[in-house]
């Protein structure tokens, strides 16, 4: 199981270009779609959220200053992430984004699918926005590699309850997975629920705490399981 930032994709590619493509286009996309079902439910859970916020943000002079704000906060909150998905489709439907994974993730999905081996992603971005990325990929649509995804719908990624709501649906003996993420914190999570783990380090002398996390420096590494 898989993370994407730094992980299968560049961090750059997802604060830089995703989170600045969402920023841009929000104010014009809640115009167009505002009464569309699915993002007036991202909106009723924004409005929940704000109502919330008794200390750090108590009146926005609006929902796109709101999302702004939880953008700037790197909030892994399930209405913005969900909205940002609903962004990043139509900018790869009209050829506007493209998604950036590292060189070695197509090789790397080839390899596990002639291996017999399911290969599944945990991001704090919607599902939406994780098919979204992996099908209009530079690599080409990865999506056939990948047979399930999970985001904050299943719970927070440094829970051990959310690895343990993962493994059931999956229907795998917890040892049998392997966590593959760039944060420690996830990793303690994963390997609390009896996952396998393994800390992705892609920039070279980056200082990360491995902890007790087996350490590689791309995918490659992970062959064989």
């Amino acid at each position: 199981m898989l993370d994407i930032e730094g992980t299968t994709t560049p961090i750059d590619f997802v604060h830089k270009t995703l989170f600045g493509y969402a920023r841009a286009q929000i104010s014009d996309f809640l115009q167009r779609h505002w009464n569309d079902p699915e993002v007036r439910a991202d909106v009723a859970l924004l409005e929940r959220e704000r109502a919330a916020e008794s200390d750090a943000f108590t009146s926005p002079p609006s929902l796109v200053a709101y999302v702004h704000y939880l953008m700037d906060q790197d909030r892994k909150s399930t209405g913005l992430k969900s909205l940002q998905g609903k962004i990043w489709e139509e900018g790869y439907r009209s050829g506007d984004l493209k998604g950036e994974v590292y060189p070695d993730v197509l090789p790397a999905l080839e390899r596990w699918g002639g291996q017999g081996i399911d290969v599944a992603i945990f991001s704090s971005g919607s599902v939406q926005a994780q098919r979204s990325l992996f099908r209009n990929s530079v690599a080409g649509d990865l999506t056939r590699f990948i047979r399930d995804y999970f985001d904050t719908t299943t719970g927070p990624k440094r829970e051990r309850e959310s690895y343990a709501r993962i493994t059931a649906a999956l229907g795998q003996s917890a040892s049998d997975i392997l966590f593959v993420s760039d944060i420690g914190a996830e990793l303690d999570a994963a390997q609390a629920a009896r996952m396998q783990t393994a800390l992705c380090v892609r920039t070279p002398g980056s200082v990360q705490e491995a902890g007790v996390h087996r350490v590689i420096h791309g995918l490659a590494d992970i062959s064989p399981l």
